[in-house]
């Protein structure tokens, strides 16, 4: 099991979350957690312990977020993509994904946990440019993962029967279907 599905298991994502979380403005919108967790530890400078706080909401935000959207009507979108393609990661053990994508997310991984790395010690001593830096790392990383995991996810999507049930989600909304306009 790879170690990304174990903390997807944390977070008790179940197939239903991955599909809800595919809604575009679920994942647009969960780039919102990490400068939340950010001002919520720092905001122990100003409110001293009564940062648990707006620390435990930013924590309730992160579980939240991918269960209070609804089924995306399209997966036609650059943000749908990229969580398909997530899951597709997360089932590298499963289903083999082709030797050019195997080496650029574990990079891209590494860059935004470096910058996590200068976050925290940012936030623990209050450096403000040790902080910036850090989640420019890290968003750098996080983003550019995510563009990989939408060409992942465009190389795999008939790559095993479970990836198209995923396309087949909803009938009511097919899949686009590119036309040739003459």
């Amino acid at each position: 099991m790879t170690f990304e599905r174990k903390v997807a298991q944390l977070f008790m994502m179940d197939d239903t979350t991955w599909l809800r979380h595919a809604n575009p403005w679920s994942g647009i919108l969960r780039n919102t957690a990490l400068p939340l967790l950010i001002i919520a530890f720092w905001s122990r400078l100003w409110l001293g312990w009564w940062a648990v706080i707006p620390v435990a909401l930013s924590l309730l935000w992160t579980w939240l977020n991918p269960r209070i959207f609804p089924a995306p009507k399209s997966l036609d979108h650059w943000m749908s993509k990229a969580v398909l393609g997530e899951r597709v990661w997360l089932n590298r053990d499963a289903v083999p994904v082709p030797a050019y994508h195997q080496k650029v997310p574990n990079v891209l991984s590494a860059v935004a946990a470096i910058g996590l790395f200068f976050i925290l010690w940012g936030v623990l001593v209050f450096d403000l440019w040790s902080t910036l830096f850090g989640t420019m790392m890290a968003y750098l990383g996080k983003l550019w993962f995510a563009d990989r995991m939408v060409w992942l996810w465009n190389d795999m999507q008939d790559a095993a029967p479970q990836y198209r049930s995923w396309q087949n989600h909803n009938k009511e909304y097919p899949r686009y279907q590119h036309q040739v306009v003459q």
